[in-house]
């Protein structure tokens, strides 16, 4: 296949969903690791079509959702700062604080910009050598070669006037809280095509083999995380725990070297604090001693911060795997994108956000489906 509506093929996908209740024979509960697999799987009706026997658990994909409270009452108090011109990609804005979000900052004179790239956030650095410019630095593996990136080429233009706020994840070691978890379900997992595509395949044979869960490498159109479901299956249904890639169009088994160099020269492996689960140890990237200059955190000595999570939210059982959104009793109800309680509900990649978009009652309707993204997308 080389177009991306040969990924929507419905006759394609009724062939696999065929192939997938042929095989399953037996009750099996799969694992999606990534958010935008998540929304994918939600928006095409996928988890609706499979037979009843396989059962698909949201997991902690969402690199916007697991950035910890502590790290965003850091972010808002950065932002309110004069001199600062503080950068973050869109769907961090509306994200709650303990008492605001990044939105409220800027409504209320914060120097807020949306971009679309660190290397935008650096050009600001550049062109404003007067003024502090920080960039959000958030996400998986995936994002984490464009951020090295910029700080590399902020030391070699000398721009001592731009900083990371850093909370980089790394998905190995969420799946082995997962799996040690005592109210882990999960028999296998989805794993993040986009995260391969830059780190590899090399950390997951070990985790397969000591938990014996199956783990194949998805992308995330419906052809792909059916072709998924069915390799998963297979293997359950066979007693195997391997390392498949059904992404083979983007994944390689060295993935990017050359992106994991930067990611290497910058960057230092530590343990991180996930909103909703917890700390897990060596699950996150802090800057080196090198680029430490350039590490907002240390820059802007935002220490003493005290959080509060809401109580009635459950995004954090959401995370987990623990419970769908739809089981939380403040969904769509106190809890919205337009007034989320948690990350879950406003980011482009949680999972509340895929339910509100496209499981509530009303979205039977074009109007009801864009009014719901114009909730989830409100002008920055």
């Amino acid at each position: 296949m080389k177009y991306i509506d040969e990924f929507n093929d419905p006759e394609l996908a009724r062939r696999l969903l065929d192939e997938i209740r042929a095989t399953a024979t037996r009750p099996w509960a799969l694992m999606e690791v990534c958010g935008g697999q998540t929304h994918s799987i939600i928006r095409h009706g996928i988890d609706q079509l499979l037979p009843e026997q396989v059962e698909l658990i949201h997991g902690p994909g969402c690199p916007v959702c697991v950035t910890p409270l502590e790290v965003i009452d850091k972010a808002l108090e950065i932002a309110s700062r004069p001199g600062v011109i503080f950068c973050s990609f869109g769907d961090m804005l509306r994200v709650p604080g303990t008492d605001r979000d990044l939105f409220r900052v800027k409504g209320e004179g914060g120097d807020v910009r949306v971009v679309y790239s660190p290397l935008d956030a650096l050009e600001l650095a550049r062109r404003h050598p007067d003024r502090e410019v920080v960039f959000f630095a958030i996400g998986f593996e995936t994002t984490a070669p464009a951020n090295a990136m910029a700080v590399h080429q902020a030391r070699r233009l000398g721009l001592t006037n731009f900083s990371l706020l850093v909370s980089h994840v790394r998905v190995p070691p969420a799946v082995e809280a997962i799996m040690t978890a005592p109210a882990c379900r999960v028999q296998a997992f989805l794993a993040a095509g986009h995260v391969c595509s830059v780190m590899g395949m090399a950390e997951y044979p070990e985790l397969a083999e000591r938990f014996r869960v199956p783990m194949v490498v998805t992308g995330f159109e419906p052809l792909d995380i059916l072709e998924g479901i069915r390799l998963a299956v297979r293997q359950l249904e066979r007693g195997e725990h391997r390392v498949e890639n059904a992404y083979p169009r983007a994944v390689r088994e060295e993935g990017n070297p050359a992106a994991v160099r930067m990611i290497q020269e910058v960057f230092e492996v530590t343990d991180r604090n996930w909103r909703g689960i917890g700390p897990i140890p060596l699950s996150g990237w802090r800057l080196t001693d090198a680029f430490r200059s350039f590490d907002a955190e240390h820059r802007f000595d935002v220490s003493g911060i005290r959080t509060e999570e809401p109580a009635e939210c459950r995004s954090g059982e959401v995370l987990q795997g623990l419970i769908k959104p739809t089981e939380c009793e403040a969904f769509g109800t106190t809890c919205t994108p337009r007034n989320p309680l948690g990350a879950t509900m406003v980011s482009s990649e949680g999972a509340c956000a895929a339910y509100y978009l496209y499981r509530r009652m009303n979205a039977a309707t074009p109007q009801a489906e864009r009014a719901a993204r114009e909730e989830m997308n409100p002008v920055a």
